[in-house]
């Protein structure tokens, strides 16, 4: 069927909404209820999950449901979630920002997959390469748009800002959750032994640690004992870092690494190209289709390649790349690139017309 926006335009809950990504697909056409109150009296978190929804039903107070993550959700809930949907013509969108689980077991994510697909919902995907790769998970290609990532930092929030200057002859920011897929420990080991100019400082900005980070393996200690034995790292903990942190802190870097052991799209990726950051970027899923798509406009990264040899082989890999970027970075930080930040306020008129065709399409 299709949604009909109202006065306000078409109400859509994002699951979840934590991301810029999420926060900046709002237009006349459609906006956002995460964060707002509904007429329950309850307001819609902004993490909001499957369980929430089906406790606020009927769901005759939203006109579509975006899902981004869903690989914390539990299948039983989920399932009858898009029931839920279904029977009050709520259209269901999903972005598949992965095409490889970030948490949990494979064959649970495919499951999950197959059970979005078999539900009929709107996919987008965020380049042409991830609709080819869930072909293959599928078994059939999905009917997607193609809506690229677009930016992270809005333009207009850095009209009035600038690189910070500084002496410092490299300074590198690594920032975000500690995951399996992404490798910070012998990343920040590499970088503190292999780096030895006493000038370059890197500065790790992390999201707080949970219990698992502790146990069963959890590398967290170790990190924590590495960066304390070296002046240069600074660590920054926060419960969830804002947006407006990162971008504070990418304005007072040169470089961002991304240690990914794999993944599909990086929000990171697009946050150096906004920042006009040297990304040092291992090459995984369909992060250099991201790069392709600004070629000419944003420095490539200094790429390394973690997809294929021995695992014992990964450090040396990444610390050529880490020595090929020191040599690449400017005594003085690279000024934002006006240009380029005007293509992205261009390119995301572009995204929001295009989400408001699936938003309001059938579904």
């Amino acid at each position: 069927m299709t949604a009909v926006a109202g006065a306000d335009g078409l109400r859509v809950v994002h699951l979840p909404a934590r991301t810029p990504y999420a926060w900046k697909l709002q237009s006349r056409d459609f906006r956002i209820l995460n964060g707002t109150e509904i007429p329950s009296g309850d307001t819609v978190p902004a993490a909001v999950d499957a369980a929430w929804l089906l406790e606020h039903g009927p769901l005759t107070w939203l006109d579509v449901l975006h899902l981004h993550h869903i690989d914390f959700e539990d299948t039983a809930t989920l399932e009858r979630l898009l029931d839920e949907c279904l029977n009050h013509g709520v259209t269901v969108v999903f972005t598949a920002h992965d095409t490889r689980p970030m948490v949990g077991a494979a064959e649970d994510f495919t499951a999950r997959l197959r059970m979005l697909h078999a539900a009929e919902v709107s996919w987008v995907c965020l380049t042409e390469g991830s609709v080819a790769t869930l072909a293959e998970v599928l078994g059939q290609r999905p009917q997607a748009a193609v809506i690229p990532h677009g930016y992270v930092a809005a333009p207009e929030s850095l009209a009035d800002l600038e690189r910070e200057s500084s002496n410092a002859t490299g300074r590198y920011l690594m920032f975000g959750a500690s995951r399996a897929s992404r490798d910070q420990l012998s990343t920040l080991t590499n970088w503190s032994l292999g780096i030895t100019d006493p000038h370059s400082t890197l500065h790790l900005l992390l999201r707080a640690f949970s219990p698992a980070d502790f146990t069963d393996g959890g590398r967290a200690p170790l990190l924590l004992e590495t960066a304390r034995r070296d002046p240069r790292i600074r660590l920054t903990m926060r419960p969830y870092p804002t947006d407006e942190e990162v971008v504070r802190a990418g304005l007072a870097s040169d470089a961002l690494l991304l240690p990914y052991l794999w993944g599909s799209h990086s929000g990171q990726l697009e946050l150096a190209f906004d920042l006009n950051l040297l990304p040092v970027c291992s090459l995984t899923g369909h992060l250099p289709e991201q790069y392709e798509r600004h070629k000419g406009l944003v420095a490539e990264p200094e790429w390394f390649d973690w997809s294929q040899g021995h695992p014992n082989l990964f450090g040396e890999k990444f610390l050529s790349a880490l020595e090929k970027a020191a040599a690449r970075l400017d005594s003085r930080p690279r000024r934002l690139d006006r240009e380029f930040l005007d293509y992205r306020a261009q390119e995301h008129r572009t995204i929001l017309h295009r989400y408001a065709h699936v938003y309001g399409g059938d579904r």
